[in-house]
């Protein structure tokens, strides 16, 4: 006998409890409440609570904040380190110069903004959806989308629970449940499986460059109190990455003693000999970093990718049933590495823009579907989230097309102007997806990476300790290729297995056995960072969501 789904059924459901899937629950009830009019509203998150998966430097513009939340600070949000000091470095291998903040422009300001954990931000921002009466579930992964018989969208399907690694039911089996809705808004943040679903089957990007993106790592270190500067952020260019890779580092100091580390790496790299990940242990190998760490603890450490394409390279937003927000889209000010406040108030122009919509919907009878959401992105060209990313449109562009320091030169050249009101008239497109970058092995230089100290620098099996893994080994591959062969046939042939080094979790190991060399997939290591998903050069590997509830915990990082 086939199994029956059981089916909730909800006015509004939202994939992700992030900053732009809570912000939108949160403005959805507002909304209803204002009109004296129930709205069900659910969010899901594949996290096993609220801020599980959530990794971000950070330093948050709370410009979105003021609007949906006027009076957080009296109901407690974690906002308590005010920037104080802003610092831009640059980097060689052993040296370091500070920019003058005068030469900066304007918009690359902190002052006025927080260092927090967005974690804990997006814990908070649940419990004031709580109190509204949200319903949250966390810890259920969405694992496909549902769609009626007009190719609207209606809903998603959770994955199945207690299938063992074969996909066979084991006795603790529970199937996935049907979450129905009128509305279904995306905020699964980067490169998430079901925006990558709805982008194919609606051609969402048909009229946009291909998304970019970094690959961000961050640790949290507690430091002495004499090296300890509250509130201070600092960020560099240059070394260890040469002109070739974009890319650069950031310093949060915050609460007692903490310090957020963080270093990115632009995906657009041509070697597939560079390793993200040892490039980050090595940048804090600088003498300035040691100075800093010296008899330091490090507390936690995670990595994931950014969306860094811009204004050209936002998809369609809006599909039948539903639309795409926050870094589903992608959001990002690159120049700035700020997107909360951007996601936030996405969410926000969604929800408006759907309870208007829901409202039409249900008091016309003429009307068999609810309609498009198409006052969604007209809100949002109208707000200041397309200002600021028009503003720094071109940045990303001009890095990858004339290295670091041409490209950072243009690109400040071009903030400035922006900021005295003169926009040039023209938008730069991204020519290639990140992966279409990635260069032959035996065309570009081997990179020997120094060995770990287990002080400043440590290996990954150290590093993923720390990311707080829950992942039962006796589940399916949440990691699925296309065609098994290619990792080795073309993959290791060509790219010398790049997987092996732009993945940060160890989850790709090439074994050579006596008759055979095949790829190994550690997929209980994997942290969520989506890297491979994006940087296969062969776009073989397709990350898909595993059990809800597995992967990291970064709750407070």
């Amino acid at each position: 006998m086939k199994m029956q789904r059981d089916v909730m059924n909800y006015d509004i459901l939202i994939v992700g409890a992030g900053p732009s899937g809570l912000a939108s629950a949160i403005r959805l009830k507002q909304l209803a409440n204002e009109a004296g009019k129930e709205l069900s509203v659910c969010v899901l998150e594949k996290g096993a609570e609220i801020g599980a998966h959530i990794l971000s430097g950070a330093v948050i513009d709370p410009v979105a904040l003021n609007e949906l939340i006027p009076d957080w600070r009296d109901k407690g949000a974690p906002l308590n380190t005010r920037v104080s000091e802003d610092e831009f470095l640059i980097l060689s291998e052993t040296k370091s110069w500070s920019i003058p903040h005068w030469l900066m422009p304007p918009l690359m300001s902190n002052q006025g903004n927080y260092i927090a954990s967005l974690g804990n931000v997006c814990q908070w921002l649940g419990d004031q959806a709580d109190s509204l009466g949200v319903e949250i579930y966390a810890g259920f992964s969405a694992q496909e989308m549902l769609y009626d018989n007009n190719n609207q969208v209606i809903g998603i399907i959770t994955g199945d629970m207690g299938r063992d690694s074969t996909g066979e039911p084991t006795s603790q089996f529970t199937l996935g449940i049907e979450i129905r809705a009128k509305y279904t808004l995306i905020a699964e943040g980067v490169r998430g499986s079901l925006t990558r679903e709805l982008e194919g089957r609606f051609d969402l990007r048909k009229h946009a460059s291909p998304q970019k993106y970094g690959l961000g790592f961050k640790e949290v270190w507690r430091i002495p109190v004499e090296r300890h500067s509250k509130g201070l952020v600092q960020h560099s260019l240059g070394w260890p990455l040469n002109a070739d890779t974009g890319g650069g580092s950031f310093v949060y100091h915050y609460g007692e003693q903490l310090v957020s580390i963080g270093f990115v790496v632009h995906l657009d790299y041509a070697n597939p000999h560079l390793s993200p990940y040892d490039e980050f242990q090595r940048f804090k190998t600088h003498p300035e970093m040691k100075s800093l760490l010296k008899d330091g603890q490090r507390l936690s450490y995670g990595a994931r990718a950014i969306s860094e394409g811009g204004l050209q390279s936002l998809p369609e937003l809006i599909f039948p049933g539903g639309a795409l927000i926050g870094c589903s889209a992608g959001m990002v000010n690159v120049p700035r590495i700020k997107g909360s406040h951007n996601a936030m108030k996405s969410g926000m122009l969604a929800a408006e823009a759907a309870f208007e919509s829901l409202n039409i919907y249900e008091s016309d009878d003429s009307l068999a579907l609810p309609p498009l959401l198409h006052a969604y992105p007209k809100a949002l060209q109208a707000s200041w989230v397309w200002r600021d990313l028009h503003a720094v449109r071109n940045v990303k562009p001009l890095l990858s097309r004339l290295g670091s320091w041409i490209g950072t030169l243009l690109g400040g050249l071009e903030m400035w102007l922006a900021a005295i009101q003169l926009y040039l008239p023209w938008t730069l497109q991204h020519k290639q997806a990140d992966h279409q970058c990635t260069r032959p092995a035996t065309e570009m230089p081997v990179i020997i990476y120094p060995k770990e100290d287990g002080i400043y620098s440590f290996d990954k099996l150290n590093s993923i300790s720390l990311s707080n893994i829950s992942h039962d080994a006796n589940q399916p591959c949440h990691l699925h290729l296309l065609d098994k062969a290619t990792p080795i046939n073309i993959n290791y042939a060509k790219y010398d297995a790049p997987e092996q080094r732009y993945c940060p979790a160890g989850v790709y190991e090439v074994v050579q056995a006596q008759e055979s060399t095949y790829m190994q997939i550690n997929a209980q290591n994997c942290i969520h960072c989506k890297a491979c998903d994006i940087k296969d050069p062969t776009q073989n590997i397709v990350w898909m969501p595993p059990e809800g509830g597995s992967g990291p915990s970064y709750s407070g990082m």
